[in-house]
């Protein structure tokens, strides 16, 4: 960073300074980096507290405000605190059941705060805080891909200076793979998010209860390893690239599916408990009311556990041993937070310095669609064939996916590294 001279504030910040680049007499003040740096920090802070809605915006900002160096580091972080927001929610909402259903109520305005309106009332302040400081603190900053300074709405600093972004082609069959394989890594993230709970019932026998409990922790813990990964990413980017870094996540998430297809002779526990509940034995009529007045209320506190008559699969397709699916949850867990920041990641530097609020809208888009298309084919899928042909078919989606990296891999390259005006990092 600059000093405080005059003389040190004409010096870059960012970028080579080596004589006769391109970079070298280009400036980035010292009050533009620091105000610069406090709007993407202030962006961290919405998408921990509230990252419905604003992701696409919050990203294209991110990636006109950063550099190539700064942009992994910055994505990762956007992510961690993404993920941190979805750990950390719950948390405080269990954290408010102490309060209870009485709660306080405050007289004067008629306002009980209790365990249902205290989280409410958490997220709306949160709010008005995020707004505050958007307004307040928050302004418009934009860089070229070496971290020069552009033009911007709401920063008047060294005009003369400022450069003018390059109106060149962006290289339309990356962005196309880019979309592709974002949306193959939140399909995959999120059939696996809607199989664990019916997985873990079907294969352990574990009441509704249970899977709720399990399952949750498990999510918390695969939360807290996405986080780790965000962190330890950003250096190991710089090491071998985004690129390398993407493809190896798709591999690690392969061999996370795989591991999960079923093998041995040990079969699931069958839930024969349905076939003998359709005829009703010689009772007298006092007996029969009070059966059907106490089967509703077993059936909630206990209910039939196991795999399922109706699936038919579940008398020939062999248990999934527990190691072998907590294996597979870590597993993925690694690959899916390096894959899901690489791909947006290189998505940004394939933009380049143009506003990329359309194109990150499109990104989102695919990441919607893959949620909500990922849920409905795997859960119909498991149900009629079971878990062999289902991560049999997930197994088959990610080589195809990895293929097709492959045959993009040397195009998936930063604007500016395509048109020859930055080097490119070995990958």
């Amino acid at each position: 960073m600059a000093g405080l001279g005059v003389q040190a504030e004409q010096e870059p910040l960012l970028g080579d300074r080596t004589p006769g680049s391109r970079e070298w007499d280009i400036i980035e003040t010292e009050d533009h980096y620091k105000s610069r740096w406090r709007s993407i920090r202030i962006l961290y802070l919405t998408m921990f507290l509230s990252s419905v809605g604003n992701v696409a915006v919050i990203r294209s900002y991110i990636a006109g405000a950063t550099s190539l160096q700064e942009r992994t580091s910055s994505m990762a972080n956007t992510s961690a605190c993404q993920a941190l927001g979805f750990i950390l929610g719950p948390v405080f909402q269990t954290c408010f059941a102490l309060i209870g259903e009485k709660g306080v109520t405050w007289e004067t305005i008629q306002l009980q705060i209790n365990m249902y309106t205290a989280p409410v009332l958490l997220g709306a302040f949160l709010g008005v805080l995020n707004i505050i400081l958007i307004l307040f603190i928050l302004r418009e900053h934009r860089v070229d891909d070496s971290g020069r300074q552009c033009k911007s709405i709401n920063f008047e600093e060294a005009s003369t200076d400022e450069i003018q972004i390059p109106q060149r082609s962006i290289d339309k069959v990356a962005v196309v793979t880019t979309n592709v394989l974002f949306f193959v890594v939140l399909f995959i993230f999120a059939l696996f998010e809607t199989i664990l709970t019916p997985l873990t019932m079907d294969m352990y026998a574990w009441t509704r209860e249970q899977a709720v409990l399990y399952d949750g922790i498990i999510l918390a813990a695969l939360g807290i390893e996405a986080v780790i990964i965000f962190m330890g990413i950003k250096s190991l980017a710089k090491k071998i690239g985004e690129r390398a870094i993407l493809l190896g996540g798709l591999v690690i998430i392969w061999i996370g599916f795989f591991i999960l297809l079923p093998w041995g002779n040990q079969f699931p526990k069958i839930q024969w408990e349905d076939l003998h509940n359709h005829s009703i034995p010689n009772t007298t009529f006092g007996e029969i009311i009070i059966t059907l007045w106490r089967s509703p209320r077993e059936d909630q506190s206990e209910g039939p556990t196991g795999c399922p008559i109706e699936q038919a699969w579940c008398l020939y397709t062999p248990v999934i041993h527990l190691a072998q699916f907590l294996t597979s949850v870590v597993l993925i867990g690694i690959g899916y937070p390096s894959c899901n920041v690489m791909s947006y990641t290189l998505y940004s530097k394939i933009l380049g310095p143009k506003p990329q609020g359309v194109y990150m809208g499109w990104l989102t888009a695919s990441g919607s669609a893959a949620r909500i298309l990922g849920p409905v084919f795997i859960s119909q899928v498991y149900t009629s064939w079971g878990p062999r042909w289902a991560f049999s078919l997930v197994c088959g989606i990610v080589v195809l996916t990895i293929t097709l990296l492959g045959v993009v891999y040397r195009r998936l390259v930063a604007f500016s590294v395509r048109h020859g005006r930055i080097q490119e990092e070995p990958s």
